[in-house]
């Protein structure tokens, strides 16, 4: 992101979930990083290299509070890529984060979190901050020593409290957070 200005990440737009008894939302997942990779079932770059990398990062990352949600972004071939057909994929890659289907709109050949994100096709992936900001944005498979890397720097930065309030009040603007005056130093 250029200069020092926050971008949130726009919410999913999704019309069927896989791999999760429950829809998932990025504002309910503020205070986990959130890995997000979008793929077609027809995308050659998808099923040879951005498929088995999302596959490293789920064993690799296993353990951690990282989210990975992968979305079925279909802007061609809409009849050959069905829910059922979407099913039988993730049972046989044995993908196991939660995928979603995005939200087709009439009217549009882009789905709606595809228009959201700004995607340019698949594979694609956006990796998202504890504080619902984009850290990252990219289009076709990074290097996985790259993309490590980012999800190791994404995961290491602290937890913040999120409250209903303005971050303004808690001593963050301009881009930045100040800590609470020390009292009682040693």
């Amino acid at each position: 992101m250029s200069g020092n200005q926050a971008v949130l990440a726009p919410e999913l737009a999704v019309s069927e979930w896989f791999n999760t008894s429950q829809p998932l939302t990025l504002a309910g997942l503020r205070g986990r990083p959130v890995f997000l990779h979008t793929f077609q079932l027809l995308c050659p770059g998808c099923i040879a290299q951005a498929i088995p990398q999302v596959q490293r990062i789920e064993r690799v990352f296993a353990g951690s509070d990282l989210q990975i949600i992968g979305v079925h972004t279909v802007f061609e071939h809409h009849a050959a890529m069905s829910p059922v057909t979407l099913r039988a994929f993730l049972h046989e890659y044995r993908l196991r984060s939660p995928v979603g289907v995005d939200l087709s709109e009439e009217g549009s050949d882009i789905p709606v979190t595809m228009r959201r994100f700004g995607l340019r096709g698949t594979p694609s992936s956006v990796l998202i901050g504890r504080d619902g900001a984009i850290l990252h944005h990219a289009f076709g498979v990074e290097e996985d020593l790259a993309l490590g890397a980012r999800i190791a720097m994404a995961l290491s930065a602290p937890a913040t409290e999120l409250r209903s309030g303005s971050a303004e009040a808690e001593g963050c603007g301009a881009g930045r957070c100040e800590a609470p005056a020390m009292t009682g130093a040693a």
